[in-house]
């Protein structure tokens, strides 16, 4: 990959040259640079940004303007890594919603859209790609779903629900996605959906065998101590230490 701008074209190849695709989530601009300036290829403006950033319960509540609102502050950065933007919760509903929403998010400064789902929402994805917007799909476990299915829970432990992972996976190539995040996948399944789709595969909790993985960056950097997800292990304290220097500067005064 060049110094160049990195496009959707560019996160595709990488799976081509067998290279991993490391992604990391950004809600503002000094978290954009220096994940940028880190060699990122892609960053996601996640509506995860509802729990870490603005305190609720799930990313069901996250609005169409708080997502704008954050991929502006995200875009200010001007990163050199493709900024892709959750489209939030129902606001995907039709083809003519998630047009326009991804439309809008486009315009606060996002590069690529994501959405979940995937025979579900085939027709909002080909709409999406036929209006020249990247679209990045999201499978396995649905964050925007966790209300109905009262949890967070392992996909791909059923024959079924294997099935379903890769019928989804297919038809979101068909549809003209440029990559997949698999969430909470079991890894013998995304080891499998990986290798049957020519497109990349991005794991968050799905094993080893994903084309790249992707995680919260409040997590990774242990910025969010209140809760860790289990397949999470911080590289830095950045909670205790931030403690630390703030005691550290109080005490000096």
């Amino acid at each position: 990959m060049s110094a160049d701008k990195i496009t959707a074209k560019d996160i595709r190849a990488m799976k081509q040259r067998g290279e991993k695709i490391a992604a990391l989530t950004a809600y503002d601009f000094p978290m954009t640079r220096l994940l940028d300036e880190s060699g990122i290829p892609l960053l996601l403006v996640g509506d995860s940004l509802g729990m870490v950033v603005l305190g609720y319960s799930d990313t069901t509540l996250v609005t169409m303007e708080e997502m704008e609102h954050h991929v502006r502050a995200a875009a200010r950065a001007k990163p050199r890594a493709l900024l892709v933007a959750d489209l939030p919760f129902k606001s995907y509903e039709t083809v003519e919603d998630a047009l326009q929403s991804a439309r809008r998010l486009m315009l606060a400064g996002a590069e690529a859209v994501k959405a979940e789902g995937g025979h579900s929402i085939e027709k909002q994805v080909r709409a999406i790609v036929a209006d020249g917007i990247p679209f990045l799909g999201h499978l396995g476990m649905l964050p925007q779903h966790v209300r109905e299915e009262g949890g967070y829970h392992i996909k791909g432990k059923i024959e079924a629900e294997r099935q379903s992972l890769l019928a989804d996976a297919q038809s979101l190539v068909e549809a003209g996605a440029f990559g997949i995040v698999l969430e909470l996948v079991t890894k013998t399944v995304a080891g499998e959906l990986t290798r049957s789709v020519p497109i990349p595969t991005i794991g968050i909790g799905s094993g080893s065998e994903c084309d790249g993985q992707i995680l919260v960056t409040h997590d990774l950097v242990g910025m969010f101590p209140w809760f860790t997800p289990r397949f999470v292990t911080p590289r830095m304290n950045g909670a205790e230490q931030m403690r630390a220097a703030v005691q550290d500067w109080k005490k000096s005064l």
